[in-house]
């Protein structure tokens, strides 16, 4: 079994990153973090699969075409294929290839469309895992990986691999990261106005995270908790609020100005505030980028720009039960 971590003492340096939606760059630039800034660890605390399928449609005569972001993209070479294919990947997206008759069947059928999004995006996952092992494991890094709100659950249940040594996918359970800390990781959210995969009122989001520190025995000091919502009203969790009767959700408008609000978890703050972990690692509300306090604990949303293939991360040195020092970064 190799040794992981690099010797510091007894002080652990996390690189912690979220969000990144399927974005084959901001994966990367994620994993290369670890040599970047010397980490010990890697944390990426969820929303880690994309959310659309975009076909390339094969037509008449051959020729393929793709419609990315609304503009329909004539690919007359192979070379503009690859291209498409690459931009699509660094967008978070999934290409297929398909048939105008694939096309409009597959279209037709909502189960069909949700069997595709799913083998592509687990498609996807087994790629990376595989890029994590042959990127962190020769440097002695692990890389810890949970879910989010947007993740499928059966796409994430399937990540525990028998023989990673580098990849750990940590959702759902109490893992420890070093000789000194344990992180819980919780992918649910409180209900948001999208209806996402995996969302949960408060009262059960509570129960949710009763259980999941039960194995913390009451001990709290050096815990790190990856909770993927942030708790509410804490500055991590500031941004518009929509009205979620219409499809899609709008931002709803005030006097010129759209209203702002927090939109994080009840039960992750009374979690915070009752139990005083060391470090509360949150994401989900990408344009809230932000470090705060809640008592001892410090919590920290890094925000997410993963569609503009930049990737947002913090960078947390921890030692017992202290926070070090701690600086959010963007690249």
């Amino acid at each position: 079994m190799p040794s992981f971590g690099k010797s510091r003492g007894k002080r652990t340096r996390i690189f912690y990153a979220s969000d990144v939606h399927g974005s084959e760059r901001t994966w990367r630039k994620f994993l290369n973090a670890a040599k970047f800034y010397e980490a010990d660890v890697l944390i990426m605390g969820g929303d880690v699969i994309g959310k659309l399928a975009i076909p390339i449609i094969e037509g008449a005569g051959g020729r393929r075409r793709a419609t990315i972001h609304g503009r329909v993209e004539q690919l007359e070479t192979d070379a503009d294929v690859e291209a498409a294919r690459e931009t699509i990947a660094n967008l978070g997206f999934y290409a297929v290839d398909m048939s105008e008759d694939e096309y409009a069947v597959t279209k037709a059928d909502p189960v069909a469309v949700e069997a595709l999004w799913q083998r592509l995006a687990s498609e996807r996952m087994d790629a990376w895992i595989g890029l994590a092992e042959q990127r962190l494991g020769p440097i002695g890094v692990r890389c810890y990986v949970s879910g989010g709100n947007d993740d499928l659950t059966a796409v994430m249940d399937a990540l525990p691999r028998d023989g990673t040594e580098a990849f750990i996918a940590c959702e759902g359970r109490a893992v420890p990261i070093d000789d000194d800390h344990v992180m819980v990781s919780l992918p649910y959210v409180n209900p948001t106005p999208w209806r996402t995969p995996r969302e949960a009122p408060e009262e059960e989001l509570r129960i949710m995270i009763e259980n999941l520190v039960a194995p913390l025995g009451g001990s709290y000091e050096t815990a790190i908790f990856n909770f993927h919502a942030p708790p509410v009203d804490s500055t991590l969790d500031t941004c518009p609020r929509l009205d979620g009767s219409t499809d899609p959700p709008r931002p709803i408008v005030v006097g010129g100005q759209q209203v702002l609000y927090g939109a994080g978890s009840r039960a992750v703050r009374e979690a915070v505030e009752q139990r005083q972990p060391l470090l509360g690692l949150h994401g989900h509300i990408h344009e809230s980028s932000a470090v705060a306090r809640i008592g001892r604990t410090l919590i920290v949303n890094p925000g997410s720009t993963y569609g503009e293939g930049m990737l947002k991360g913090a960078l947390i040195t921890i030692e017992g039960p202290k926070v070090v020092s701690h600086q959010l970064t963007m690249g």
